[in-house]
């Protein structure tokens, strides 16, 4: 059996628990959800339900495509929950959520795409836990824009896409989806209401140049983009669906990106080894409320 390359020292996690994450736990479990945070293997879990919080994945755990960077399941999915929105509702209020952020797999065999679902779980939030920050970290909708002004006009506070990689591996790495289109939809949400933040994430270690990286960067920022979030590329198997890490970037490479975006002009970056697109989320769009000089920032 192939054996993976040693991680290095910085890629180490500590595998802690304790009430917050038997918390988050027992909602997800009696609710009957999915969490990103389990089904791509996110190295963050524990910290993150340590601290009592988790990304919700609506419209099942099986996606219609097959990105080679990705852990969830490939296949035929299952019938729309209509339920889902109010359960995730109700684990963000016994949760106490300030801030919860919600994703779903690619969902390309519906109509819209799984926008009428997004909405759902966004009003539903709304009504169930008043004040909580919404954040949606959504497909790119096959480009039916339509679908995302659903997902706009239920006011979420936060409309995330990831770019993931750079365009030339994008065939390689995302072979269902198109650089231009998810560009193209952040612009687009921007456009839809321009006092909305909008968020986009990269990996790294994919095989991508350092210049490539930041005119990707600098196409997210004409885009609009306010939060941008780069990590480390792990493999999540050594089967020949995900790809192979080509090189660790190390600490001070992500401060050199994080510094990067900063003169760019993202107003909020996160940039690390365990960097995820939800990772500490509250933290950066209270950096951005308060450089537009709102109140409200979650914690």
């Amino acid at each position: 059996m192939e054996r993976p390359p040693p991680k290095p020292r910085w890629l180490k996690v500590n595998f802690t628990t304790g009430p917050k994450y038997f918390a988050v736990q027992g909602a997800v479990k009696g609710l009957g959800l999915h969490t990103v945070c389990e089904e791509a293997r996110c190295p963050n879990i524990f910290q993150c339900w340590g601290e009592g919080t988790a990304t919700f994945m609506i419209l099942g755990d099986v996606c219609t495509r097959r990105c080679s960077f990705c852990a969830v399941t490939h296949g035929r999915p299952s019938p729309v929950d209509w339920g889902e929105p109010w359960r995730i509702a109700l684990a963000a209020r016994r949760l106490k959520l300030r801030h919860v952020v919600i994703t779903s797999v690619a969902r390309d065999d519906l109509p819209d795409g799984g926008a009428a679902l997004f909405a759902r779980c966004i009003e539903a939030c709304r009504a169930l836990v008043p004040g909580c920050q919404v954040e949606v970290l959504v497909p790119d909708f096959g480009g039916l824009w339509e679908a995302l002004a659903r997902v706009v006009n239920s006011r979420p506070h936060v409309v995330g896409h990831n770019v993931e990689t750079v365009p030339r591996l994008y065939k390689l790495v995302r072979p269902g989806a198109r650089y231009q289109r998810s560009l193209e939809l952040l612009s687009r949400a921007k456009e839809m209401d321009p006092q909305i933040i909008t968020k986009s994430g990269l990996m790294v270690g994919l095989g991508e140049t350092w210049s490539e990286l930041l005119s990707v960067m600098g196409d997210l920022r004409e885009a609009g983009v306010d939060i941008i979030t780069v990590g480390q590329y792990l493999r999540p198997t050594l089967s020949g669906r995900h790809l192979k890490v080509e090189r660790f970037y190390t600490p001070e490479e992500f401060e050199a990106l994080r510094k990067e975006a900063l003169r760019l002009g993202f107003r909020a970056a996160e940039c690390g080894p365990l960097v995820r697109s939800s990772y500490l989320a509250h933290r950066a769009v209270a950096q951005v409320m308060a450089l537009r000089g709102l109140p409200g920032a979650a914690s």
